[in-house]
């Protein structure tokens, strides 16, 4: 039983790298093509250079975001995403608990 338990997680695993990898790679090729043509637009015309301070400002943003999802990542915060429904179930009960007291 236990076999089959590891084999399936292996295959989720797989599946979900798999899918990650058609998904992300021909999005993220598709944004940085969009980004340096952006880039290329600025350095040409003076007028379109106002457009800069924005596009820095998402990329800043989603960087900072994609930082917090490595850090979640490597310190498990996706191993067990149903203990913290539990944990807050758990605390209303207490706390219900403690009100009807």
């Amino acid at each position: 039983m236990a076999a089959s338990s590891a084999r399936a997680a292996r295959w989720r695993s797989t599946i979900t790298l798999l899918l990650a990898v058609l998904i992300l790679v021909p999005s993220c090729a598709g944004f940085v093509q969009k980004l340096f043509k952006f880039f290329v637009v600025t350095q040409g015309e003076t007028a379109s250079a106002f457009a800069v301070a924005p596009l820095v400002n998402y990329l800043l943003a989603s960087f900072g975001f994609l930082l917090l999802l490595f850090w979640a990542a490597t310190n498990g915060m996706f191993h067990d995403i149903e203990e913290p429904k539990h944990t807050m179930l758990e605390n209303e009960r207490l706390l219900d608990r403690l009100s009807d007291e």
